[in-house]
């Protein structure tokens, strides 16, 4: 059995549903065809508490373009 890959922007907007809109990990996990512990991890890889969400949140409109 292989493991699905999904890119680094589906699981920010993962993250965002659960983080930015108030979504269960569960309901979003279930919708989007992951596991809840997929969905943690990727909360704490790209959510409000990673040094990445941190460092992108601080950065100017033009800092943001440059990535």
């Amino acid at each position: 059995m292989s493991r699905k890959r999904y890119p680094e922007e589906f699981k920010i907007e993962a993250v965002k549903q659960v983080t930015e809109a108030g979504y269960s990990a569960y309901d979003v996990a279930e919708r989007l065809g992951t596991t809840t512990n997929s969905l943690y991890n990727w909360i704490r890889k790209y959510g409000p508490q990673s040094s990445d969400y941190q460092k992108a949140s601080q950065a100017t409109p033009s800092e943001i373009r440059l990535y």
